[in-house]
């Protein structure tokens, strides 16, 4: 006899969220190398961030894809296929670092960006299916899992670079470890996919409505755009920590590579407390407050963290800029899915435009970091984080699906705003 649906809806949760901190596990190992990764390949921060920014245009390639992949075989088995994509270019990426081979790295980057790009669609997808199960938000919760991972792969990191363990070592591990994982997690996914056209339990034909049909559309549509741009504020904005907050705390202070590691983890603490607050403060202030209030965040925070002269105090300033990451994303993923039956198109799009910062975004800043350095050169994130605030509005949930964020329904005070 199968599970009640409640119980496998629940049990299904679990596993996304489990999916969801594999993923941040994984890129969080990875990007704690980078110091090192740097130091062995004797690269200037120019020369890493123009590696970044090539390697990360696989993301662009396969995420306005992964959508209609979706369409196709599932989230299941989307999740399983592009994790192993991802675990094939790290696999590259660290036998180029132990060759010394810059071009097999950049390779290596491309491949994994393609996948962690896939599997992060697919997964967030996933969400979007438990979330209708359960009939409650759950997306911030979600992207806590991720924090999690994250938090938890930067302090591995700190202690295996404190061990003297080599990079191919220590992310081989954890790419084989995490791979198996994510195929045992997938197993317990809610099913995705539509039935076939004209079917028993499609009477109405609307798998002829389904993913394939509006993918084009949608990336003209103002409100998914102006939601992109929420997400893409928050995405450069954590993508940027990620990749250059280490750094920024090495060679900004002085502190040894480990030091620099335990900075990217307070900055991931801070993210991680704020998303699994993120559900509460939501449902009792909607999207529009808690997503200004996280703005201002990070904008305190980076400028913080960017100018003080204190590292005691720069790292305050890292929580708060860690807090004020934390939400764009899971928010800008439910807004994009208030509509189910457009979800998977609004997901690509926005999912595409977040990880163009996010993965883009960095490789720029380690360019402008050769002329003024990485701390100056983190302040141009307000730029994004000014622009995301003035879109906010557009993350209101929209009017047929009020009911599930009572907290955003606009008085008529709201309308004259």
């Amino acid at each position: 006899m199968p599970p009640p649906a409640d119980a496998r809806a629940r049990r299904a949760a679990a596993l996304v969220f489990a999916t969801f901190t594999l993923n941040g596990f994984t890129f969080a190992n990875w990007l704690s190398r980078i110091p090192t990764i740097r130091d062995e390949l004797h690269l200037s921060e120019g020369q890493l961030g123009l590696i970044i920014l090539v390697g990360s245009l696989g993301s662009l390639l396969a995420m306005p894809l992964t959508g209609r992949v979706i369409g196709r075989i599932g989230a299941r088995a989307s999740v399983a296929i592009a994790a192993a994509v991802a675990a094939v270019g790290l696999t590259l990426g660290v036998t180029g670092v132990a060759t010394g081979a810059v071009w097999l790295l950049v390779c290596g980057l491309f491949v994994a960006t393609m996948g962690i790009g896939g599997w992060d669609v697919a997964m967030n997808y996933a969400g979007t299916v438990v979330e209708r199960a359960l009939d409650r938000a759950i997306m911030p919760w979600f992207h806590g899992g991720f924090s999690i991972g994250t938090v938890f792969g930067a302090g591995v990191g700190a202690l295996v670079i404190r061990a003297g363990i080599g990079v191919p070592l220590h992310v081989l591990t954890v790419i084989g470890v995490a791979l198996i994982a994510v195929i045992v997690c997938t197993r317990g996914f809610l099913p995705d996919r539509a039935p076939a056209a004209d079917s028993p339990e499609d009477p109405d034909g609307a798998a002829r409505r389904g993913p394939g049909t509006s993918y084009l559309r949608v990336w003209f549509e103002p409100r998914t755009l102006m939601v992109g741009l929420v997400v893409l504020a928050a995405a450069l904005t954590e993508g940027a920590a990620n990749d250059w907050l280490a750094l920024a705390v090495v060679d900004g202070f002085g502190a040894p590579n480990e030091v620099g590691a335990v900075g990217l983890a307070i900055f991931l603490v801070g993210m991680t407390v704020m998303r699994f607050l993120g559900t509460a403060l939501l449902n009792r202030f909607g999207r529009v407050a808690v997503l200004r209030l996280c703005t201002a965040l990070a904008i305190i925070g980076l400028g913080m963290f960017a100018l003080v002269p204190w590292l005691p105090l720069a790292l305050v300033g890292a929580v708060l800029w860690g807090m004020g990451a934390a939400l764009g994303f899971p928010v800008g993923m439910s807004a994009a899915s208030d509509d189910p039956a457009k979800a998977a198109a609004r997901l690509s799009v926005v999912s595409t435009i977040g990880y163009a910062a996010f993965l883009i975004g960095p490789g720029f800043i380690g360019l402008l970091a050769d002329s003024i350095g990485t701390r100056n050169a983190l302040l141009a994130i307000m730029v994004p984080l000014i622009v995301g605030l003035l879109v906010i509005p557009a993350a209101r949930p929209l009017p047929e699906h009020d009911d599930h964020d009572a907290a955003d329904q606009p008085s008529p005070a709201d309308e004259s705003r």
